[in-house]
């Protein structure tokens, strides 16, 4: 049997393969906090339970309007995204001239809101979303057998990091929302909307969150707690990546994946907790994460 570094091949590969899809999640997610908070320094700690948001808003709309998943991947986003504006345009907004820490504990205080809510209306259990038909099925890779719908993860995780990534760093609206958030009164002196420009990228921020709710439906069972158990290591590849970091959020979260992965071929029993001895370790050599800069 062909090994590679003492390991089948297949199960090598495999791993590899499954982590990468892992890291498109971690990518994503981190990708959203990273946009808020390198652009307003909020620490949304309601991000976790946006994703949930996202995924049962996807669920619900099916059940209740028969919203199929494709539509749900366009207009869940949107419709929380536009939550997210109203938080920010009433409640956050309100402490934005206090210290971080007042954001941190009031997005804190509206991830438990949402989550006990929904605990209270369908309990802790998690419910199934369905597979898309079309993504059925799985891919022969020769080394493993990859289910379709995992693929496509990968795929729209990756591409939406890109456009985000390209939005922010090679566009104007990118450019203004960097200037807006370094210099406010500068730019409202030629024009800009800046408060308005704050709203937008929070929501957008939000968007993202729900964008990775409704790509994990059909994957993780759609429950009220699974924000809060994904939302740690989320925060853990932000840290690794660069508070920020709108690029060291997509690298990074797409390395701890395949870390994770591979950490359960070689030493099982430290899979959970290998990201987060990783964090410690960059924390200690370089403080302001791989992509972030020195203060």
């Amino acid at each position: 049997m062909t090994t590679l570094l003492g390991v089948p091949i297949a199960v090598f590969m495999g791993q590899l393969t499954l982590g990468l899809v892992n890291g498109a999640f971690y990518a994503l997610l981190s990708l959203g906090l990273a946009v808020i908070f390198g652009l307003l320094k909020i620490v949304n700690f309601a991000h976790g339970a946006q994703y949930m948001l996202g995924a049962f808003a996807a669920l619900l709309s099916m059940r209740y309007f028969g919203t199929n998943y494709w539509a749900a991947l366009v207009l869940v986003p949107l419709v929380i995204g536009g939550l997210g504006m109203l938080l920010e345009r009433f409640l956050l907004r309100r402490i934005a001239h206090l210290d971080h820490l007042y954001g941190l504990l009031l997005t804190f205080g509206l991830a438990l809101i949402f989550e006990g809510t929904l605990v209270n209306f369908f309990g802790v259990s998690g419910a199934r979303y369905a597979t898309p038909e079309a993504l059925q099925g799985g891919l022969n890779l020769g080394f493993m057998f990859l289910p379709t719908y995992r693929a496509w993860v990968l795929v729209a995780a990756l591409g939406m990091c890109l456009f985000t990534w390209f939005m922010i760093e090679r566009t104007r609206l990118g450019a203004y929302l960097r200037a807006g958030t370094e210099n406010a009164a500068l730019m409202q002196a030629f024009g800009v909307n800046v408060p308005l420009l704050v709203t937008l990228t929070y929501g957008f921020g939000v968007g993202l969150a729900a964008f990775a709710g409704v790509l994990a439906a059909p994957l993780y069972p759609v429950s009220p707690t699974m924000g809060s158990s994904l939302l740690i290591v989320v925060f853990a590849v932000v840290v690794i990546g660069g508070m920020g970091s709108i690029l060291g959020a997509i690298v990074t979260g797409l390395a701890m994946g395949v870390i994770e992965g591979l950490t359960k071929v070689y030493y099982p029993e430290a899979a959970n907790t290998v990201i987060f001895l990783v964090m410690i370790l960059v924390l200690l050599l370089r403080p302001a994460g791989l992509f972030g800069k020195e203060a």
